[in-house]
């Protein structure tokens, strides 16, 4: 036993000092442009998200050998592909604080930094402090909306007919004309860029939440988020502005199967512009929406009355 013990422990020797001799290269490039934001909303940046979302990864020595490291090689290169703090800096401010905003969401939401992340590298945690110093940064409809943009502003959707042909999504994904006439499920705001928005669902959606089959959402599901601009009045109360964008999520199981089982799709602007520089563009979508994976990948789970509550209606 004591033979066969020995030659074991030898292969699971031999194992690993061969696994050694395989690291795929983590690539340090130089910070081009680092994310405009103040030095304490930098270091919990750094402490908590550089090691992954940047080019400055610097690795614990548990981090180094084969397979932790392969794990590690394959996280950073992906979270770099999201989201780089180190080259962030060439967009505009209002696009930084967005994708900062998404990264808010993911800490608030327990999903960032990855808990078998954390669960080795505690020291990584966003403590509630931490967080609220991150959502002060963000100032929810603050700085106030410049006079120029408080004149009225039409409320509208769009401002083109439904006659006029809308050019579909990258990824195929068709323009809802009819998206206006669906029903009002919820309401939302990004205080980050000053928006409001409305969510509709269609018919499908809303027979699926009336008889409670929404896990998962059946095919043909579909939900439109109606983003306008936050106008504030004299009395400092927000009103919808000029419209901004219309986003989809249409359920496919099948059809959209590479994109968690949802189409998404988003146009710009009143010339409805289709979002994205191509077909990849829907994995952004999907990345902000696996948090709620356990929704079926929905953020906006509806308010479901017991059988009291709507005899007392």
């Amino acid at each position: 036993m004591r033979r066969i013990f020995g030659v074991v422990v030898a292969a699971a020797v031999l194992l690993f000092l061969v696994a050694q001799l395989y690291r795929p290269k983590i690539e340090h490039p130089p910070v081009t442009a680092e994310i405009q934001a103040p030095p304490e909303v930098k270091q919990i940046l750094r402490n908590s998200c550089y090691n992954c979302h940047s080019n400055e990864t610097r690795l614990s020595w548990f981090d180094e050998p084969a397979p932790a490291y392969w794990m590690v090689a394959r996280d950073v290169r992906m979270a770099r592909s999201r989201l780089n703090f180190s080259e962030i800096g060439k967009l505009p401010p209002a696009k930084q604080r967005g994708m900062l905003f998404e990264a808010v969401n993911m800490i608030q939401l327990g999903a960032m930094p990855l808990p078998s992340y954390r669960r080795v590298h505690p020291g990584s945690t966003v403590t509630a402090a931490q967080l609220e110093t991150l959502k002060a940064y963000l100032n929810p409809f603050a700085p106030a909306v410049p006079p120029a943009m408080t004149d009225a502003m039409p409320t509208t959707t769009a401002t083109r007919s439904a006659a006029v042909q809308v050019t579909p999504e990258l990824n195929g994904l068709a323009f809802f004309p009819d998206y206006k006439d669906w029903r009002a499920i919820s309401s939302t705001d990004r205080g980050d860029n000053g928006t409001l928005r409305e969510i509709l669902g269609n018919d499908i959606a809303v027979r699926a939440i009336a008889s409670r089959q929404i896990q998962p959402w059946p095919d043909g599901a579909a939900f439109a988020k109606v983003a306008w601009q936050a106008v504030p009045d004299a009395q400092g109360m927000l009103h919808t502005g000029k419209f901004v964008q219309v986003e989809f999520m249409v359920k496919g199981k099948t059809k959209y199967a590479s994109t968690a089982g949802w189409g998404f799709g988003r146009w710009l602007g009143p010339e409805l512009k289709p979002y994205g520089k191509d077909t990849h563009f829907a994995s952004e979508c999907v990345g902000c929406h696996m948090p709620v994976r356990d929704n079926d990948f929905v953020y906006t789970m509806p308010i479901l009355r017991t059988a009291t509550q709507r005899e007392g209606q």
